[in-house]
C-alpha cells in the first residue's frame, strides 16, 4: 500500500476546508447501513445468498467513516486511486498494517463483487462482520476526536 503522502504528491488527495456537515452526513449514514445491516444479520442471518450484500455493506461503512475523517481533517479524495488512497489514511489513524491491508482486499473484492461478479460465502462474510466489529470500535474512537486532535497526527 503506497504512503498517503504519495496520493497526495499525486493530487489523488488535495487540501480542502474541513467539511463537518459532509462529515456528519457520512457518519450518520454509516450508522444507517451499520444498523440495518445488524437488523439483517440477527432476523435472517448469514448465508451464501447474502454473503456479498454484507461483505459489500461492511465496506462501505468502514469507508464512509474513514471518509468522514478525512474531510473531518481538511482533505479530499477524487479521481483513479481514491478508494486505495482513503484506505492509505488508515495508517494516519492507528491501523496497523494487518488491518489496512484486510480493508485494502475488503476494496478490492468489493469491486470484484460489483464488477465481475464474484461470490464469496458466508464463511468470509461471518470474517468481515467480525473485522467490521473491531474497525467500527476503533473508528468511533476517533469521532470523539476534535480536528485539532486527528490533524496533530498527521
Amino acid at each position: 500500500m503506497k504512503e498517503f503522502e504519495e496520493f497526495i504528491k499525486k493530487r489523488i488527495i488535495r487540501k480542502q476546508h474541513p467539511d463537518k456537515a459532509r462529515t456528519n452526513s457520512l457518519i450518520e449514514e454509516s450508522n444507517r447501513k451499520y444498523n440495518n445491516l445488524k437488523r439483517i444479520t440477527t432476523k435472517i442471518g448469514v448465508d451464501d445468498d447474502n454473503a456479498n450484500d454484507i461483505i459489500e455493506t461492511c465496506y462501505d461503512i468502514i469507508i464512509g467513516i474513514t471518509r468522514a475523517k478525512l474531510l473531518l481533517n481538511g482533505f479530499y479524495a477524487s479521481g483513479k486511486g481514491a478508494h486505495e488512497a482513503e484506505v492509505s489514511f488508515l495508517k494516519r489513524l492507528n491501523f496497523n498494517e494487518n488491518e489496512i491491508e484486510f480493508i485494502n482486499k475488503l476494496r478490492y473484492f468489493r469491486n470484484r463483487i460489483l464488477y465481475y461478479g464474484n461470490k464469496f460465502d458466508k464463511e468470509y462474510a461471518k470474517k468481515v462482520l467480525e473485522f467490521l466489529e473491531k474497525t467500527k470500535a476503533k473508528l468511533e474512537k476517533w469521532k470523539k476526536s476534535t480536528h485539532k486532535e486527528i490533524s496533530g497526527k498527521l
